[in-house]
């Protein structure tokens, strides 16, 4: 089994240290281009909400393209525990930030 890897992300002028498999890297490094492309079309087209507001209209534009382009439960297993490590992520490295 291939060991994590640690990556630095930028999303909304916050960095972020995370662990990922090496084979999942270009996939995250999409995934975060995606997200701060969004944030910045957000930002473009909704003047004066603050970086929060634009990172859930992000995930919830992203919540919709996922459901859209699978047939399955949103509330798939998997899909849960996925989404589970994503939070457990983002927790490990915010805790790191400050």
């Amino acid at each position: 089994m291939q060991e994590m890897i640690p990556i630095n992300i930028v999303i909304g002028d916050r960095s972020y240290r995370i662990k990922v498999h090496p084979k999942d890297e270009e996939a995250v490094r999409k995934v975060v281009k995606t997200v701060n492309e969004k944030i910045l079309e957000f930002k473009t087209q909704f003047a004066g909400k603050d970086m929060q507001d634009y990172i859930a209209m992000v995930l919830v534009w992203f919540a919709t393209q996922f459901s859209g382009a699978r047939d399955s439960d949103p509330l798939d297993p998997k899909v849960i525990a996925q989404l589970s490590e994503i939070e457990k992520q983002l927790e490990e490295a915010l805790a790191n930030f400050h």
